[in-house]
């Protein structure tokens, strides 16, 4: 003889409890994507950060063999280089104009302007500066 199962029993999830699930995952969401986009911005400002002290390398090997800054060129105006979307724009400040000084500065564009250090700039002595925030977070 079969037993008879109440219909409660088998009925699954109720609305009450899947709309706690719903609720759940959204406040996670909404957590974790500010933190995301924080994150994806860091990477970013870390790929300008290398094409940079990587330009003022080549910078200063152009400096060795002419004595001179003068008629050096970026290989690039954007980062990332490789293509895609910029999200910084690389300008040397005076054009590599100076016999003895240079100023290469990335301009965040797009979503990368949200960033909390702004724009980022190199010169001939290394010394490293940006728009908004602290120099120790930013470099």
């Amino acid at each position: 003889m079969s037993k008879i199962v109440p219909l409660r029993a088998i009925a699954g999830f109720t609305l009450i409890e899947l709309m706690i699930v719903v609720a759940v995952v959204a406040i996670l969401a909404a957590v974790a994507y500010p933190s995301y986009q924080d994150q994806i911005r860091k990477s970013r400002r870390a790929q300008a950060k290398a094409d940079l002290v990587e330009y003022a390398q080549l910078a200063e090997r152009y400096h060795t063999s002419n004595n001179t800054y003068v008629g050096f060129e970026l290989p690039t105006n954007q980062s990332p280089r490789e293509g895609g979307t910029a999200h910084y724009a690389l300008t040397p400040v005076g054009a590599f104009t100076g016999v003895n000084t240079y100023t290469i500065t990335a301009t965040a564009q797009g979503g990368q302007a949200a960033d909390k250090c702004g724009n980022l700039s190199l010169n001939q002595a290394g010394v490293k500066t940006n728009s908004a925030g602290t120099l120790s977070d930013c470099w």
